[in-house]
């Protein structure tokens, strides 16, 4: 049995937030990339991608935020069998959140929902665990703005819908959620389970490097006409218009009822941010 210290994912959830906070991983820079390669000269599409380069460029040379909007700090934690962690897991996170945020002067946005008043050094997280083999702990930290996360939607969907319902789903969020989601955008689908397992499978798939598509070759087919129906909605880059609505659709499947199709689609903004490590 392996021991580690809760001190130690204080470390790496601090490092984390501040990380991700301020450096796009370099596929979706890549993705942006292509984006404006892809618009016409000229367009309002291309300008707005060319500026959404700059700013990420800016962000990581001076270390400073992507976006003003720095999210609740999302955090998974893979937590070997063979691992014990000396102290509170959950304590540990908070800290590696507050001193992120406070000493870095991160936008502090976490507050009761029913009183409006804050908490001011954005705790608690949002911690989700799961038990895996081995004695290593994988930490993804995952910043979530929620101009995205409130056009996020869960729809319950009758068996006979079928794999056209699971896309007329995926496409028509997309498409209600127009420039609100500050696209391009990165869609995370969850199909099958309940309806709290489809929506935490959906979360899950924006941690994928992103355009990697999935194993299933079902659901890898999903994807890709989901990707190409919402490219032709023409919302474009900040709902201007242009080709580039959407810089992947990353979706997957889980055994659900006889009776329900449930279909999760989390949205992301093109700032797709999320940090990686395993301890």
């Amino acid at each position: 049995m392996r021991e580690l210290n809760a001190i130690e994912i204080t470390k790496a959830v601090k490092e984390l937030c501040l990380t991700a906070c301020c450096e796009l991983p370099q596929e979706v820079v890549f993705a942006l990339s292509a984006g404006e390669a892809r618009e016409s000269e000229g367009s309002a599409a291309k300008s707005v991608l060319s500026q959404l380069l700059e700013n990420q460029c800016m962000a990581q040379e001076s270390m400073r935020p992507i976006c003003q909007d720095t999210g609740m700090a999302v955090v998974f934690l893979d937590i070997g069998q063979d691992l014990h962690i000396i102290g509170d897991v959950y304590a540990a996170v908070d800290e590696g959140v507050r001193e992120a945020y406070v000493g870095s002067y991160l936008r502090k946005s976490v507050l009761s929902p029913v009183t409006r008043i804050n908490t001011n050094d954005n705790t608690p997280a949002v911690v989700h665990i799961r038990l895996t083999p081995g004695d290593k702990l994988h930490i993804a930290v995952a910043p979530k703005g929620f101009g995205s996360e409130n056009m996020s939607k869960v729809h319950m969907l009758p068996p006979a819908a079928g794999v056209e319902g699971i896309l007329n789903a995926i496409v028509d969020t997309v498409k209600s959620a127009g420039a609100c989601a500050c696209p391009p955008v990165v869609v995370g689908v969850g199909i099958g389970g309940t309806m709290e397992q489809a929506a935490l499978l959906a979360k899950r798939q924006l941690l994928r490097p992103l355009g990697q598509p999935t194993d299933d070759p079902e659901v890898k087919e999903i994807e890709a006409e989901a990707l190409r129906r919402i490219n032709l909605l023409g919302i474009g880059p900040m709902g201007l218009g242009g080709k580039t609505t959407a810089l992947a659709v990353h979706a997957m499947s889980t055994p659900t009822h006889i009776a329900g199709l449930p279909v999760a689609v989390n949205m992301q903004c093109h700032a797709c941010r999320h940090g990686e490590r395993t301890l």
